[in-house]
């Protein structure tokens, strides 16, 4: 619901309950009650999701409908009578105050959530639509909750010895989680471009990464590789296994999976084994972070990741990681995510396509919720 939606309809229930107070405060005998102090509801709830201005219209209403029981009740110009109307403007008040309040926090939220946004874009890398012979689309979907800033990131590394991408997930969120994401980016630049294969870049960021996280923090990684043409090397740190889609068949890779990184533990057991697996031009990777394989349904049943492969054979690859989102959108209650979700798709291409014209691969924000 929008939010302009949202302020209509606190506006139209917090009338409807002052129209519905006032008709049964009439037809009862002020003998059996007296609802006038009630009223003071109707701004109490409109104060709630209402602008000021609206929110004292509302207040005034209760009032003058205070003021005016007084003839239908035959009280006016009592003490008691007095009393509710005194009620009635002093719960008034303090409704335009709270709206007031609430309004203020409103924008200074929106305010500290576009700074997150900029600060975000000014940190965090683009990824390119193209890297040799491989078509690259990111899409980075924020959860409904706690949604201002997060952890997981996405990265492509390419020079003329190596192309290489890292998908990624800290643990924790807010202003820690996307520091924590820099530094795992910086140290997965750094590695990339210098060790041999994808377990000493795995080794190398865990030992660098060590030094920055606290005892309970880490990050779950994949590494891809596909500077060999037809090869796709892989390292898997504690993160979901990717899914390689081809033609006429799909299936999600069982990799060997080490420790997360930061830990430590590296090179001390921590279990990183490259494995390779063929592939020929028109095969596809998706590529995810747990927002997407741990999203569940109204039954609690998570999404299973092997479904997703027409969604990943969906045109261009910027189209396909639109349906995946989508398809996890629609598979959530309400398309309410309970955790961010990156999600990137990567298509070995003819060597013609990579050296000629763009094959429609889309530029990719990492965008934090």
């Amino acid at each position: 619901m929008t939010r302009d939606r949202t302020q209509l309809v606190g506006a139209a229930v917090s009338l409807l309950v002052l129209a519905l107070l006032v008709a049964l405060d009439m037809s009862l005998s002020p003998d059996d009650a007296i609802l006038t102090s009630m009223f003071a509801l109707a701004p109490l709830i409109a104060c709630a999701v209402v602008p000021v201005a609206a929110t004292s219209v509302i207040a005034g209403m209760s009032v003058v409908a205070a003021v005016l029981s007084g003839a239908w009740n035959d009280t006016g110009g009592t003490v008691q009578q007095d009393v509710r109307i005194l009620n009635v403007v002093l719960v008034s008040i303090a409704a335009i105050v709270i709206a007031a309040v609430r309004v203020r926090r409103e924008r200074r939220f929106a305010e500290v959530s576009e700074i997150a946004q900029v600060a975000q874009r000014a940190i965090l890398p683009v990824l390119p639509p193209r890297a040799g012979d491989v078509a690259i689309a990111a899409r980075y979907q924020s959860a409904a909750r706690d949604a201002l800033v997060g952890g997981d990131l996405f990265d492509c590394y390419h020079s003329e010895q190596h192309v290489r991408l890292l998908v990624g997930d800290v643990r924790g969120k807010g202003i820690a989680g996307v520091e924590q994401a820099a530094r795992v980016i910086r140290a997965f630049r750094q590695s990339a471009a210098l060790r041999a294969t994808l377990v000493e870049v795995a080794e190398e960021m865990d030992a660098y990464l060590e030094g920055f996280f606290a005892d309970e923090e880490f990050v779950t990684v994949l590494l891809v590789d596909v500077t060999e043409p037809g090869v796709l090397a892989l390292v898997s740190a504690g993160h979901p296994d990717p899914e390689l889609v081809r033609a006429d068949d799909a299936r999600v890779l069982d990799l060997p999976r080490g420790l997360p990184l930061g830990l430590g533990l590296g090179r001390a057991g921590g279990g990183y084994v490259q494995d390779s697996v063929p592939w020929s031009p028109g095969d596809r990777l998706l590529m995810y972070t747990d927002g997407l394989s741990e999203a569940r349904d109204a039954r609690g049943e998570f999404l299973a990741v092997s479904t997703l492969a027409s969604q990943v054979r969906s045109g261009p690859v910027e189209r396909a990681v639109e349906e995946v989102v989508d398809a996890v959108g629609r598979h959530v209650p309400r398309g309410r995510l309970e955790d961010d979700l990156a999600v990137v798709v990567i298509e070995h291409l003819p060597r013609t396509a990579a050296v000629g014209a763009p094959a429609g691969g889309a530029t990719a924000l990492l965008r934090l919720g």
